[in-house]
């Protein structure tokens, strides 16, 4: 029988990983995640290239972002979200009018399920502009798939024959699901799979993988490290720099006790991670004090943590030859999505932040001339119900995301549109969506375009391989 499990990784480098966090979880203050790292990889890069992993944490409410806007289509949506009379807005759902200005007409004519049409969430208005100009893509009902699944074998229960994504529409699960293939404590990330495949591009492999937002098994791989840093640039390591109790021959004394070699394996683990932690500060650091952007990345003056967040990512590239890099996956996140309540009082701000800091970030790769060589994508723990539940939407499954970068063939749809129904063949109830396009095929086309190789592609994303089309065409 064919078997649809990850593969795992090996128990060296598990416990390798383990020994790592371990003990960086009893020293907080160092905000580094820095393991051994072996010689694995799989192509030469002599370009430089990025992926940038937008996280939207909560679970993005899909229909109020991309809206149904013709008048057939729109109707069906006003009615479900319990809309105004008259096509204005109600209950959980935007007037028609309010969409006009985010209204998408594709570049290159596309004929969508039920002729729909689409507008974007009226707080996303840098990122229409980016799609009317080429630069941004959207992805339709993209989600967690194990192989091709129809909502009759759903309804029939999970089989070796029609494998089911396990613990649907858990938030820990499916936020893992997404960044890993697999459920909450899978230890692999298909962007640390991809940076495993790219260390030996770069001179400095442990700034392969880059987290601006804390721990996320995204960037988790084999043998690839995530190196943490702040909004603010790296985190410097208690007691050893800075202003502190300690005089310098003490701090050098306590540097030089906490990184010299030792008999135990734990311990002698540990001091290699905060030695390379000391060492990669102040390399980072000073490549960062070079770097000056003028990019304003806050136009709105409103405090937006993702727009710092994906600062510091754009200064980190622009320094990329100082720190002697080639290829580099980040992972940045905003999280305040799980709108069970409030949805039309708290989704729309954080629309804003997303479309601020995506535009801006972009700006930044136009700014330092390599458009075309960084690309950002949004993910989320699901999609949500298109049915009301007074005030909000519950837990979902497909979604819909963006793609945007100079290499993305932008100003098109992706995928297959959702009919706008609670009662069709391609949703599970309430509107949840069943996903038509595999999360493993949209990281597999990002990933392809990365550099790694079609016949590497089910080291990336084990579950492609149960897919007949691998990539989706939506970067050049």
């Amino acid at each position: 029988m064919e078997s649809w499990s990850n593969e795992s990784p090996s128990r060296r480098a598990f416990l390798k990983r383990a020994a790592a966090l371990g003990a960086l979880g009893t020293a907080a203050p160092l905000a580094m995640n820095l393991a051994a790292f072996g010689e694995a990889a799989a192509f030469t890069a002599t370009d430089y290239k990025a992926l940038v992993c937008v996280f939207l944490y909560g679970g993005n409410d899909y229909a109020n972002t991309v809206i149904p806007y013709d008048n057939a289509n729109y109707d069906l949506y006003n009615r479900i979200r319990i809309g105004g009379a008259n096509r204005t807005n109600g209950g959980i759902a935007y007037g028609q009018s309010e969409l006009t200005a985010t209204a998408l007409t594709p570049l290159t004519p596309q004929t969508l399920t039920d002729n729909i049409e689409y507008a974007l969430n009226p707080n996303l208005t840098g990122l229409t502009s980016l799609w009317k100009t080429g630069q941004a893509a959207v992805m339709l009902n993209v989600g967690p798939l194990i192989a091709p699944l129809t909502v009759a074998q759903y309804k029939a229960g999970n089989a070796p024959s029609r494998p089911i994504p396990p613990r649907l529409f858990s938030h820990n699960d499916q936020q893992s699901t997404w960044q890993s293939g697999g459920p909450e404590g899978t230890s692999i990330g298909w962007g640390g799979r991809i940076g495993d495949l790219a260390l030996s591009s770069n001179g400095s492999s442990l700034l392969t993988c880059i987290s601006v937002a804390g721990n996320a098994v995204f960037l988790a791989g084999q043998n690839a490290s995530v190196y943490r840093i702040g909004s603010s640039g790296p985190v410097a390591v208690t007691g050893l720099t800075g202003s502190s109790f300690l005089t310098e021959s003490a701090k050098a004394a306590l540097q030089s006790l906490v990184t010299q070699s030792s008999g135990q394996v734990l311990e002698n683990e540990y001091n290699k991670v905060l030695a390379r932690s000391i060492s990669l500060q102040s390399q980072v650091s000073g490549a960062l004090s070079s770097v000056a952007l003028t990019t304003n990345f806050t136009p709105s003056g409103v405090s937006n943590s993702l727009s710092d967040q994906l600062k510091v990512v754009a200064r980190l590239i622009a320094a990329r030859n100082s720190l002697n890099v080639k290829r580099q996956v980040f992972f940045v996140s905003i999280g305040g999505f799980d709108h069970h309540d409030y949805l039309m009082r708290d989704h729309p701000p954080l629309m804003a932040k997303v479309n601020e800091a995506m535009s801006a970030f972009y700006r930044a790769t136009v700014e330092m001339g390599i458009a075309n060589q960084v690309t950002a994508f949004t993910a989320s723990d699901f999609g949500r119900t298109l049915a009301s539940n007074g005030d909000g939407s519950d837990h979902g499954w497909g979604s819909h995301h963006f793609v945007v970068g100079g290499a993305v063939r932008g100003g098109q749809f992706y995928g297959t549109a959702p009919r706008v129904s609670v009662t069709s063949d391609d949703q599970v109830g309430q509107g949840r969506l069943l996903p038509s396009t595999a999360a493993d095929q949209y990281a597999a086309t990002l990933a392809r375009w990365f550099g790694v190789a079609d016949t590497e592609l089910t080291t990336v994303m084990p579950n492609i391989a149960n897919f007949n089309t691998r990539t989706l065409g939506f970067m050049g």
